[in-house]
């Protein structure tokens, strides 16, 4: 199978600049636009979107701010959450994946934060996507995780906000949890973590009724040793919306790599084949 590889500039709404990079098979069933986990660059799935387009489906990855081919860095100065990825980045990244589409259906997807906002954004556009496909996701809210670590979580969601707030980011490298993260974005998902609603700063919109409006099929895959991202957490997000749900949960003798919270993308064929089988 023919596919092209493209990198595509896309310039948010406030000036916010990245690189999408895309795999084109030639005669691609449907188009998906897949949105990384915290902290982790678009180029670190290059091994899925090859894996998806080998099987006919379109991919664009997205960039995150702050990360690889980002313009932007957060800084004391330099600070966004999530009203700015879903008013500002991700309607740019529509744009061109719509573009690159030629008609077929748009898909939406994500790993961990990414299934996240790709559930929020798609709630915010019902009409614009055919599909939701997930990836060791689910929502941080701590009573949706196994004894002993939900009792630990309340704890995590008030400090890493504090930590943020004290140094201008989070310094994610330090601490082992994602990259240097804008304190917006991190007070944005530590709230959710609390409270199980999403919202966003400064964003006068109901993100939860959005969801609970979504009838869109939804296609899961989690990981059987995946700490951060375990069923009841995906199960939780899921809960949330209105469309069908499917559930995978993957051993590591499928997936041929630990069965953990990201070494399913160095072999992402098994995660693959299960989501592109929806798509006839």
């Amino acid at each position: 199978m023919t596919v092209a590889t493209r990198e595509i500039e896309a310039v948010g709404s406030d000036g916010h600049r990245w690189k999408l990079i895309a795999r084109i098979p030639a005669h691609p069933r449907a188009a998906l636009l897949w949105l990384p986990a915290l902290g982790v660059a678009a180029r670190h799935y290059e091994a899925l979107a090859d894996a998806f387009a080998a099987r006919g489906i379109a991919v664009l990855l997205h960039e995150w701010r702050g990360n690889g081919s980002s313009n932007m860095r957060a800084s004391r100065e330099c600070n966004w959450g999530y009203r700015d990825i879903l008013t500002g980045d991700l309607p740019a990244s529509q744009r061109v994946l719509q573009d690159v589409a030629g008609g077929v259906p748009l898909l939406i997807g994500g790993h961990s934060l990414g299934g996240q906002l790709a559930c929020c954004y798609a709630g915010l556009h019902p009409a614009a996507f055919a599909r939701l496909w997930l990836v060791a996701s689910g929502t941080p809210w701590w009573r949706s995780f196994p004894a002993p670590l939900r009792y630990a979580l309340p704890l995590v969601y008030r400090f890493l906000p504090w930590l943020a707030r004290r140094n201008g980011v989070l310094p994610g490298r330090r601490v082992g949890f994602g990259g240097n993260e804008a304190r917006g974005l991190i007070a944005d998902w530590s709230r959710v973590g609390l409270s199980n609603r999403y919202a966003a700063r400064g964003m006068d919109v109901d993100l939860e009724a959005g969801l609970a409006r979504l009838s869109v099929p939804v296609d899961t895959v989690v990981m059987t040793h995946d700490w951060m991202a375990p069923a009841g957490s995906m199960r939780a997000l899921t809960a949330k919306m209105a469309g069908p749900v499917t559930l995978d949960v993957l051993p590591a003798a499928q997936i041929g790599a630990p069965a953990d919270h990201f070494s399913w993308m160095k072999t992402p064929a098994t995660v693959a084949d299960r989501l592109a089988r929806a798509i006839t």
